[in-house]
């Protein structure tokens, strides 16, 4: 028998790896399939539980994602549970003859979820707790031989199971932190009713990514792709573990880096004797081509099809002295594959990431051994791995660099200005000892020019924005209610300090409704 696995069937849920993952942390392993290649699948006895996401379309919208009451009816005949989530729950009531309607309103944000009646999925749970909602279809009426477990103001029917105990609904995200109880709800439904073990390690994740690089490249090189951010090196080094010194990494100074950066992160890489290392400046080519510039969309686009001619010219450099290489490496993670829309046939694209929306007619096939991970298990893997702590608890730094941390043109005078301001803004976190406690402090250079007055004479002088956040996983964050004295440093060392910047401001906007980083 293989190992026990919990299935998350994806309806284009910006959440579903939110789900694998909370499974992960429960030390079950799971697998995420889409509707078509869940229809038809072969349910063998490791499959201990069937999990169907949430989506953003309706079940009675013609396109929408949908598998059959057949595939159901195989799942229930296997003795298999299913848990369906927001519309996954309002699917399993269609396709067994219950009536989802579609309301002039819906729910969003918090509610306040009522257990009509006890149940093993809330075990341990209070008889009112708050539940995230995300939804205008409701379930009003249940299948046959179905009964409800919980509502609220709203939706009547907020949660429910079959009779036989095999079959869940919860039209709330038990995913989310901010669910209340969403773990106990997720552990419940693994333990109790999917009867798992608790046996999925974070080693045997590490082994099978070695494993699969290694079975598809075979014997071929690898050209990886490192900024020197935790991501990327990680991603290296797993790559590293597959195919030893096939591995051929490029660091690429694309002139939008921190101060000083491309010189630390090569000395870095070869102390990790990492064995083939090449540095390639391409900063004035970037600079050329981000001139003139100001859409976000466009700039992250420029540096996506500039970094991949850099790589395929730097290859066709290589492949002149050791032969064919057909594989890229690069340390794509999972929150970048859903902002850029290709985590799911499914999901819509909130913004292009560097390193994921990539130029069609690429030479290189990719290799992502974390695409599948958020920031903090990344994290995780890097300390299993036993890389440098230095390297693990180092703030995230955006593949486009310091571009999209200067809102509109990019220019060799911004570019001064943003580094000096990011040297202040680290050194100051470090002083105060609060670096390691937030997810990102940085500065963000605006395109407007205010009013001041230094040494007795007007000045006209750039605004720089602060954005310091606090996160679990990147998906969702928190500004900090930064200690004013901290603020007060950072704000008198920049206007100080940086020439040409005359007024700092703190941003107190969460994500959502704002993303972490300005473009």
């Amino acid at each position: 028998m293989e190992r026990e696995k919990i299935i998350v069937v994806d309806f284009g849920s910006q959440y579903t790896h939110l789900i694998a993952r909370r499974i992960r942390e429960l030390k079950v392993y799971s697998e995420i399939k889409h509707p078509e290649d869940f229809e038809n699948m072969d349910l063998k006895e490791d499959v201990k539980g069937i999990i169907l996401s949430g989506g953003p379309r309706s079940v009675y919208e013609k396109e929408a994602p949908k598998i059959s009451g057949r595939a159901i009816a195989k799942v229930i005949e296997k003795g298999i549970p299913i848990l369906g989530i927001c519309y996954g729950h309002q699917l399993i009531a269609h396709l067994l003859n219950g009536i989802v309607k579609k309301e002039d309103k819906g729910e969003y944000g918090i509610s306040e979820l009522t257990l009509i009646r006890n149940d093993v999925i809330f075990d341990g749970t209070p008889k009112r707790q708050r539940v995230w909602m995300s939804h205008k279809d409701q379930v009003v009426k249940l299948p046959k031989k179905f009964i409800t477990l919980a509502s609220t103001s709203y939706s009547k029917i907020a949660a429910y199971r079959s009779n036989d105990g095999l079959i869940y609904g919860l039209q709330f995200h038990p995913e989310v932190k901010h669910t209340r109880y969403g773990k106990k709800i997720l552990r419940n439904f693994i333990y109790k009713i999917c009867k798992c073990k608790r046996k999925w390690k974070l080693s045997e994740i590490i082994k099978l990514k070695i494993k699969e690089i290694r079975d598809r490249v075979g014997n071929e090189k690898v050209i990886m792709a490192v900024s020197g951010g935790v991501d990327s090196v990680t991603a290296a080094y797993i790559i590293k573990l597959a195919i030893n010194d096939r591995l051929h990494i490029i660091h690429v100074n694309t002139g939008l880096m921190r101060e000083g950066e491309s010189e630390k992160v090569v000395e870095f890489l070869r102390k990790m004797k990492f064995k083939n290392v090449h540095y390639v400046d391409a900063g004035n080519l970037f600079l050329k081509r981000l001139r003139h510039v100001k859409d976000p969309e466009e700039k992250r686009r420029i540096i996506a099809r500039t970094f991949i001619e850099v790589f395929e010219e730097k290859a066709r450099e290589l492949e002149e002295q050791i032969g064919e290489i057909k594989f890229l490496g690069q340390g794509t993670i999972y929150p970048d594959r859903i902002e850029s829309g290709r985590a799911s046939r499914l999901a819509d694209r909130i913004k292009s990431h560097h390193n994921v929306v990539l130029p069609e007619g690429m030479k290189l096939q990719l290799i992502e051994p974390i695409a599948d991970f958020y920031k903090d298990e990344v994290r995780r893997l890097a300390l299993k791995l036993g890389l440098p702590k230095e390297l693990i608890v180092r703030h995230p730094f955006p593949g486009p660099g310091l571009a999209i941390r200067i809102v509109g043109e990019v220019t060799e005078e911004k570019l001064r200005i943003i580094r000096k301001a990011s040297m202040i803004v680290e050194e100051e976190m470090e002083r105060s000892g609060l670096y390691k406690k937030v997810w990102q402090a940085f500065p963000v250079l605006l395109p407007i020019k205010t009013v001041g007055v230094m040494g007795d004479q007007r000045t006209y002088q750039y605004l720089i924005a602060l954005r310091i956040v606090k996160s679990e996983d990147g998906m969702t964050a928190d500004f900090v209610k930064m200690p004013w004295k901290t603020l007060e440093r950072i704000s008198a060392r920049i206007v100080n300090e940086v020439d040409g910047v005359n007024r700092v401001v703190y941003d107190i906007t969460n994500k959502p409704p704002a993303t972490i980083e300005y473009e």
